[in-house]
């Protein structure tokens, strides 16, 4: 079947509709993806001058966590897999880290079950579309939620706070990464706090310079009624904890600092508690003003879980001073009874944290919908707003404002859609269908899927080499292939083919192009390049998804649940005379330097199974076409 691009235009000029009833919900930056709001930095500008990029992260149901990368330099956005088959669930979303080298490191870890962090880091300075092996940071105790920072007073080590020992904040110093990427422990873990609950939260901002702000709950407001916020932060010359007013409260190395919702604690430690008002409440956000003081986003959840009401909180030097932004609803999402302390969502403006990003519900031509907010307290104390969003037919949810991004103009991402439960589940097998849209309209770019195509194969007519063809599909063993001759020699082109290897024997050779052959390990299940027969480049990610815990128990019980196989998948190569790009399903798996490839003929085979579809073009395509060409074939076969 001959690949025809179908351009839809959704352009309307009804006068009938009336302006206030336009839809706004951003633009997309991923059609899949989620986020817990405890990982940050889950998004990030880097400006060196020369770099100008900014990464946003995300995971999504199949469990792949992905990045996108968008260049203010040459406008182009790409989209990266950073690891595939992980854990599906939302907690999982990677944070950025830009080293002294300024290189990108990125920071995951399962949610709860896992005693390690892993990380993977750029091979070039600011650019992730080309990533070095995946790295495993085992540690004594689960690990969520990681949180990394580089100091100015000390930068010569990476500081890094999550969800540790005992489920309570924790931190830790780790090297910086050697000749082979590897980092370790130099000092720590230790626990920070100890609560009389389970699970406190916590919130982390660095000022960059010698101080990691941390706002915090007694522990989680479903079983805490009242469940306190308080405010410190680690003096990182002392590894001490410090009140706002500067009073050291503890020395981490000798123990976490016992906090406490009674009325003794309030006392004994008045300039640690931000809120103790009798509500379940639970933080979003902390960050400092312009004149270093500590700024909190708070929500106060009634007894009932019902309501949800959203407070900015800031120290003015003597006492906090609360403020009312806005009634949050309750829980947005579309399961009854689950997580009723899940609020929209609030984030601090970076650049101004007077003003705040709130998901509200209100009322649209779709009905009552999560919508985005901004809020702005003035000088007076009044609140002013002004909506994003508006009249969104799904919500806006979970907004997280990208640091140092305040001159970009891409400033502003949130979650968009339907969300059924944190988690991939037999008991909610669809998880957190949302994508990831942002207050930014992204540059298109030359999209044109049927420019210099060369080479079209649906497998009917007749082609060189030993495999059949049968009901239109290319049938290849490993001893068999097909050949497909472009007729010329090809400096710069781009391969597409819809391979669907046997279950059984789920390995081989997909995929030749002169001295470079495509192939998948059997027994690792990642694919790897071959190129003039001596040199390997493997791929980090598994050739599979996560969708088997669709059929598995809720929860977090340490399982790694079977890969689950792809059928037909799309394989794209790209080159454009220096470059090769690999993408599965159109997002970015591998890129790697290579001079001097040329394509000549096209040999798929090697492996038992079939393929259905072959376009070759006469260069290198870009990303969204690439996306064009995956969406629509996986639409066709049913990814």
């Amino acid at each position: 079947m001959r690949f025809i691009a179908i351009v839809i235009l959704a352009i309307c000029n009804c006068w009938s509709i009336l302006s206030s009833q336009e839809t706004y919900s951003g633009h997309v930056v991923s059609d899949k993806g989620a986020w817990c709001w405890f990982a940050d930095p889950r998004a990030l500008h880097f400006d060196n001058g020369l770099i100008q990029n900014t990464y946003i992260g995300y995971i999504d149901v199949h469990g792949n966590i992905k990045a996108t990368q968008h260049s203010f330099t040459s406008g182009e956005t790409n989209e990266v897999l950073v690891r595939s088959y992980f854990q599906p669930d939302d907690h999982n979303n990677p944070t950025f880290l830009v080293l002294p080298d300024n290189r990108i490191m990125i920071f995951y870890s399962r949610h709860t079950d896992e005693r390690a962090f892993y990380y993977r880091i750029s091979s070039e300075p600011g650019d992730i579309t080309s990533m070095g092996d995946e790295k495993r940071l085992a540690t004594d105790h689960n690990t969520t939620y990681p949180s990394p920072y580089i100091m100015a007073d000390d930068p010569d080590h990476i500081y890094l706070a999550w969800r540790g020992i005992n489920w309570h904040p924790t931190i830790a110093k780790l090297s910086l990464p050697d000749k082979n990427d590897d980092v370790d422990f130099v000092w720590g873990p230790q626990q920070i706090i100890q609560s009389t609950a389970a699970r406190p939260y916590a919130k982390y901002y660095s000022n960059g310079k010698d101080k990691i702000f941390m706002g915090y709950t007694t522990g989680h407001p479903d079983n805490e009624n009242p469940n306190y916020v308080y405010f410190h932060y680690i003096d990182i010359s002392t590894m001490k904890l410090v009140d706002v007013m500067g009073n050291v409260v503890s020395s981490i190395v000798d123990g976490p600092h016992h906090v406490s919702a009674t009325n003794h604690y309030t006392s004994s430690n008045p300039n640690a508690v931000v809120d103790n008002s009798p509500f379940r409440n639970w933080i979003w956000e902390v960050t400092q003003d312009s004149e270093g003081n500590p700024v909190l986003a708070i929500v106060r959840i009634s007894n009932d879980k019902r309501t949800h009401s959203y407070y900015h909180a800031q120290w003015d030097g003597s006492g906090w001073v609360k403020t009312f932004l806005a009634n949050g609803g309750g829980a947005f999402h579309q399961t009854p009874g689950l997580e009723m302390c899940y609020s929209g969502g609030m984030a601090l403006d970076g650049g101004n944290p007077n003003i705040i990003y709130c998901s509200v519900p209100l009322d649209g031509v779709y009905g009552q919908v999560y919508e985005i907010v901004k809020y702005t307290v003035n000088s007076d104390g009044n609140v002013t707003s002004e909506q994003i969003t508006t009249n969104s037919k799904k919500n806006n949810i979970r907004p997280f404002y990208i640091p140092f991004s305040e001159n970009t103009g891409l400033n502003l991402v949130w979650m968009h859609g339907d969300y059924y439960d944190w988690i991939v589940s037999s008991v909610r097998p669809q998880g957190y269908p949302t994508a990831i849209h942002g207050h930014f309209e992204f540059g298109v770019g030359d999209v044109d899927v049927e420019r210099d195509l060369v080479v079209f194969e649906d497998f009917e007519n007749n082609i060189a080499g030993n495999a059949t063809v049968e009901n239109g599909k290319l049938v290849v063993t490993k001893s068999s292939f097909g050949i497909i001759s472009t007729n010329d020699n090809l400096s710069a082109f781009s391969v597409t083919v819809t391979p669907n290897i046997s279950h059984e024997s789920y390995e081989g050779t997909i995929l030749t192009i002169g001295d470079l052959s495509y192939s998948l390990d059997g027994s690792t299940m990642m694919p790897y390049l071959s190129y003039q027969s001596n040199t390997t480049y493997s791929s980090t990610n598994v050739l599979g998804t996560s969708d088997s815990w669709r059929n598995a128990n809720r929860g977090t019980g340490g399982h790694w649940y079977e890969i689950t196989k792809f059928d037909f998948f799309t394989l794209t190569l790209t080159y454009n005379g220096r470059q090769l790009r690999v993408y599965i399903n159109g997002l970015l798996d591998q890129s790697l330097d290579i001079i001097g490839l040329e394509l000549d003929d096209v040999s798929i085979g090697g492996f038992y199974g079939v393929v259905e579809n072959c376009y070759i073009h006469s260069r290198a395509l870009n990303q969204l076409e690439v996306k064009e060409i995956a969406d629509k074939l996986n639409e066709i076969l049913s990814y």
